[in-house]
């Protein structure tokens, strides 16, 4: 048997005997089986009902009777974001983001039904999972078990020994490594079990593989700066209060630091400051509910010319359709514009957010765990665009039915009775213009290619880490 297994072996006789020890890795052990289950239960559940809801809504869209058109525009139709399968182990943005977008004629809607009514800030804790396990509390576990994995030898006496019989403390630090090795390894089980059952739901196994991945190099990242901390300090007191520190200031102070500078200096305007732009920049394109809105001049004489009449009541199609449609092409330009700006801004943020990861290890596999599990802030903004696709595709056609299957004198007149309002109505044939909706992640190696900055800065910290501790157990002295 060789020095470093028979000293990983001691490591363990040692921890079985600490009753603290033994407590502290049972609760751990214990939340994150429970949080698992939970998590699990509850994305399933969600995934279940957003895409009965998704199902439901196309339906009762179709399902609608003869109506006049732009009813149907102002009707509206829903769009759904499920989870993802690595959600259950990484649900990331989906709590303060939203995941229902209402879609209709003239707007552009913000996502809905978000867990947590604050902002996206990309570092908040709003639900214990097992992902937030992984980040904040294993990190503590390796901390109460390697603090004084160093100091025991020194304070038994045995340090003197071994280095008197010829072993290095490179050897020593092996074998203390070894023992952190083989708790990190125990730990991973849970995550590798989920992340398979992430793949029986449809996950990519490069995916799921990645995120086991990253997490392995977070906590070997931790069981270095441990086993480096217990072989430089010589108190038992002090080595656990530096450790905790960094812990507090890798995993809760950095980040919060993060969040603020990234706000501060990319500063994204409120939702009220742009709606009010973009309201007086809407003026300007007039109303496309009034076709004798001034705005729309030029347009009438351009359609006028084309089919060679005098007047609009002239035209082979509806001028109220042909308003409507160009319209809702002005508008919808207009608020993709702002939409996108808002989105660069955000992204921006992120960007600036995932470079403090070279301060905390914790900020880089938060950002590649929530990358690689396709529940980023990337994949939401992605859901807003195909979503908007969709909302603009119907509407348009919506408004091109208007134009072409509803008569221009019947359009005009429909609000002078009942049979008017009766005669102004459509075949509800012209519904099925909605396309289906089915929003899915991106794939595995479109992930992974985002995550490369924050995995990449893990490995520069295992790297660091790793070079520290050998450093250190290369001067081991009594």
């Amino acid at each position: 048997m060789s020095m470093a297994i028979r000293i990983a072996r001691e490591e363990w006789r040692l921890w079985l005997r600490s009753k603290v020890v033994v407590a502290a890795a049972l609760i751990i052990a214990v939340l994150l089986a429970a949080t698992s289950v939970l998590t699990i239960n509850r994305i399933a559940d969600e995934q279940v009902q957003r895409m009965e809801q998704q199902v439901a809504a196309e339906e009762t869209f179709f399902a609608q009777p003869d109506r006049h058109p732009h009813r149907m525009v102002h009707y509206g139709h829903y769009a759904f974001r499920p989870p993802p399968p690595l959600a259950v182990f990484e649900p990331g943005v989906d709590a303060v983001t939203g995941q229902s977008i209402f879609l209709e004629g003239h707007r552009q809607n913000s996502a809905m039904f978000a867990d947590t009514k604050a902002g996206a800030d990309l570092g908040g804790f709003a639900a214990l999972t097992p992902a937030s396990l992984y980040q904040l509390l294993l990190p503590l576990l390796l901390i109460v078990l390697g603090h004084a994995m160093f100091l025991r030898e020194r304070e038994s006496g045995t340090l003197a020994v071994l280095l008197a019989q010829g072993s290095s403390g490179t050897k020593l630090a092996l074998g203390k490594a070894t023992a952190l090795l083989s708790v990190i390894a125990i730990f991973m089980i849970p995550l590798i079990v989920v992340a398979a059952y992430s793949v029986t739901l449809g996950e990519s196994v490069l995916a799921a593989a990645s995120l086991v991945a990253g997490y392995f190099l977070y906590l070997c990242i931790w069981g270095a700066i441990v086993l480096a901390a217990s072989i430089l300090i010589r108190q038992r007191a002090i080595s656990l209060g530096a450790l905790v520190f960094v812990w507090l200031f890798a995993a809760l102070i950095v980040p919060r630091v993060a969040i603020n500078a990234s706000s501060a200096a990319i500063d994204a305007p409120g939702k009220i400051e742009s709606d009010l732009v973009m309201l007086a920049e809407q003026r300007k394109l007039g109303d496309g509910h009034n076709a004798a809105d001034p705005a729309f001049e030029q347009l009438q004489a351009q359609v006028l010319e084309q089919y060679d009449v005098e007047t609009i009541e002239e035209l082979p199609i509806n001028w109220r359709g042909v308003v409507a449609t160009y319209s809702e092409a002005e508008l919808t330009n207009l608020l993709n514009r702002f939409a996108e700006n808002r989105m660069a801004l955000e992204a921006g943020q992120s960007r600036l957010f995932d470079l403090f990861g070279l301060a905390s290890p914790t900020i880089a596999i938060a950002s590649s765990s929530r990358m690689l599990a396709g529940t980023d802030l990337a994949t939401h903004h992605r859901f807003l665009r195909e979503s908007e696709n969709l909302r603009f595709d119907f509407v348009q056609a919506l408004n091109q039915a208007h134009a072409t299957d509803l008569d221009y004198a019947l359009d005009m007149n429909r609000n002078n009775d009942a049979a008017s309002a009766e005669a102004a109505r459509i075949n509800a044939e012209s519904w099925q213009v909605l396309d289906e909706f089915r929003f899915q992640p991106d794939s595995a190696v479109d992930r992974l290619g985002r995550a490369r900055l924050p995995l990449g800065i893990l490995l520069l910290w295992l790297a660091i880490a790793s070079s520290f501790v050998v450093w250190a157990a290369r001067k081991v002295r009594v």
